[in-house]
């Protein structure tokens, strides 16, 4: 599913849930221009996805007309037959690169992120028997799945083989930034294998992968 079917569907889903949506609110909430925004609009109204109605003096209201919904309807089953295949993927490359660890003597795992990647990951770490070490975020003073949520900072204090970057998005930038941050780059995995070229998942989340690590502590 490409970029643009991805914010497709976004437009939709929000115009669905509040008719009365301004152009800027909705520009926001889409992490777009305004004039992008304005753009969108027109192109759904030309292709019959949804019509204006003038509710008060310069304030319009949205509405999805049969056309849309269907087309709504569509891109949900496209958006969620893409995740499934992508998180299969996911799930597949994590038991091998972990089973790797695994059977090197390596089991113990921290993850990266709190989103829905790292309950992802986490999953993949039980169906080994494995339990996180110790969960890692930016954001932290908090909890994920029952364990306390660590400043990158205290990565220092924690004995672990390899870290699990729980993101969905291109790895690279947070590669770079944890690697200035101290953690060695031979002990990270990320979630999906270097040559998968698949557009990334809005994950909500804190990606390809060099999903190697040589075990070392």
């Amino acid at each position: 599913m490409d970029e643009r079917a991805r914010r497709d569907l976004a437009l939709l889903n929000s115009i669905a849930e509040d008719e009365h949506l301004t152009q800027r609110t909705l520009s926001s909430k889409l992490g777009i221009a305004l004039g992008l925004t304005n753009i969108y609009l027109k192109r759904f109204v030309h292709k019959g996805y949804m019509k204006c109605v003038s509710v008060q003096p310069n304030r319009l209201s949205y509405l999805l007309t049969p056309k849309g919904i269907a087309e709504k309807a569509r891109l949900t089953y496209e958006f969620w037959e893409y995740s499934l295949h992508l998180y299969h993927g996911v799930r597949q490359h994590l038991r091998t690169v972990l089973g790797e660890l695994v059977a090197r003597g390596a089991e113990r795992v921290a993850i990266y992120g709190t989103g829905e990647a790292a309950e992802l990951a986490y999953l993949s770490l039980k169906e080994l028997g494995l339990e996180p070490v110790a969960v890692f975020d930016r954001q932290a003073d908090r909890a994920f799945l029952g364990m306390p949520v660590r400043a990158l900072c205290e990565e220092s204090a924690v004995q672990y083989e390899a870290m699990i970057m729980a993101t969905l998005e291109n790895p690279e930038r947070l590669i770079a930034e944890l690697i200035s941050q101290g953690v060695a780059e031979d002990r990270l995995v990320t979630l999906r294998p270097p040559n998968d070229q698949s557009p990334e998942l809005e994950d909500r989340s804190h990606g390809p992968s060099r999903g190697r690590t040589d075990g070392s502590s």
